[in-house]
């Protein structure tokens, strides 16, 4: 490290920040939603944090770190869950803030090129200038940086109108910076650069990203109630199935709504599901609420200036605001089978009020689908692993949070061409060790 550190410092446009709370702040991020994650990654630390202000200097570190073999981590502000930019054998943290510049709006087809350390915030609100938006957002939409989403994120608001972001058509092309002796600064196309999506930037730097939009829409929040748990998921199945143009569809059963903040609707002893709905599609939805004997909220067009809105309760922010009543809650993740109600009826029979339901419409292989993101009591890894086997043992698709993988938090498997792209980009294994298990294998 002092090799490496005497190297840095004579690279133009790198930034060096040694300071014991700087290591220990950029070593972390939202990891402790997991308290198995937590006890594994609480002492993991950065060596060194570099903060580079342009390409030139990304490469003049990858070969430092190259020279000295020492690794190097990725990130962006900190706000995944699964340890995607924790340092698991210390090293360097490269912080990718600096690398911020929308660099090409095409107004021909909506696609932008921008440089990874680009917040989801100021993207999507420089696309609407333009008359587009981004097509999937976290619900930390406004602190995360596009490059982070990429590489560890999956799915979010707009996922039940555009899938994931895996899916293909989403990301069409990147510029990397590889980890050799000699880096290489590489153009890829979108079946390259699809090797580097979700893969917690294990197998390349990535110093621009390009990307499909969507037509700007200006959506509406609405909520609706249910006394029924069964009707509510009925009448948000058939939303979702009718020709109304949605942004998310998200249904809390009765015990969360107590811990959610009042810009959620009215204070009830209901079920409720949170929408972002078309303006032209306001009417008809509020007709096949009536139609279902259910009560519905307008609250209003959203306001993408203010910090209160229906986005911050849904998706990883609804456990986030349970966290922060109760930190003894956990959660997973997961596809529920079809049909959807008997699987969660005999979990819910099984684990009481230890389990409450979070479920989010998707679109999954072209349909809609439920996505689950259960609230759980923690008493244990036992007992948590107990539940994700009865989740299997239903039917359900299970996407561990609890793991610090890329593989064993999404289908299980290994993928070829992940390994394949480190193996090109990243001969000496030094990007983001440990986090790859087909690499290690």
């Amino acid at each position: 490290m002092d090799a490496l550190m005497e190297d840095l410092r004579q690279v133009a446009g790198l930034e060096l920040l040694q300071k014991p709370s700087e290591l220990q702040r950029f070593s972390r991020d939202a990891f402790d939603y997991s308290p198995v994650l937590n006890a594994q990654l609480d002492r993991c630390q950065a060596d060194l944090v570099v903060r580079p202000l342009n390409v030139e200097a990304v490469a003049s570190l990858a070969a430092a770190c190259f020279r000295h073999q020492v690794p190097l981590t990725l990130r962006g502000t900190g706000t995944g869950n699964y340890g995607q930019s924790v340092p698991l054998e210390g090293g360097v943290v490269m912080l990718t803030s600096a690398l911020n510049k929308v660099r090409h709006i095409d107004r021909q087809t909506g696609t932008v090129t921008v440089e990874p350390g680009c917040s989801l915030r100021d993207l999507d609100q420089q696309l609407r200038n333009e008359g587009r938006q981004l097509r999937l957002l976290p619900s930390t939409w406004r602190s995360a940086t596009i490059g982070g989403f990429l590489a560890g994120g999956s799915g979010g608001i707009g996922s039940i109108r555009w899938g994931f972001l895996r899916d293909p058509g989403h990301l069409l092309g990147m510029e990397i910076v590889t980890l050799e002796q000699q880096p290489r600064r590489l153009q890829l196309d979108a079946a390259e650069a699809e090797a580097l999506n979700h893969a917690y930037g294990t197998n390349g730097i990535a110093t621009a990203i390009t990307l499909a939009t969507a037509p700007a829409v200006d959506w509406h929040q609405v909520s609706f109630d249910c006394e029924s748990w069964e009707a509510a998921v009925l009448l948000l199945q058939r939303c979702a199935r009718s020709a109304i143009p949605l942004h998310l569809a998200t249904l809390l059963e009765r015990p969360l709504l107590q811990h959610l903040p009042p810009w959620s609707g009215p204070e009830g002893k209901v079920h409720r599901a949170l929408l972002l709905v078309a303006p032209d599609g306001v009417s008809s939805l509020n007709r096949l609420v009536a139609d279902a004997g259910a009560v519905m909220h307008d609250l209003g067009p959203e306001d993408l200036n203010r910090g209160n809105g229906l986005r911050e309760l849904t998706w990883n922010h609804t456990t986030l605001h349970m966290r922060a009543v109760d930190p003894s809650w956990t959660y997973l993740q997961m596809l529920l089978p079809e049909p959807e109600l008997p699987a969660m009826q005999l979990l819910k029979q099984r684990w009481g009020d230890n389990l409450l339901w979070h479920l989010e419409l998707v679109r999954q292989q072209g349909a809609q689908r439920i996505a689950a993101l259960p609230l759980v009591r923690w008493s244990g890894e036992d007992q948590l692993d107990r539940l994700m086997h009865e989740c299997r043992e239903v039917g359900a698709v299970i996407f561990n949070p609890h793991v610090i993988t890329v593989e064993d938090g999404g289908l299980g498997v290994i993928d070829g061409d992940q390994v394949a792209a480190k193996q090109r980009f990243d001969p000496a294994g030094l990007l983001n060790p440990g986090k790859l298990r087909g690499w290690q294998a």
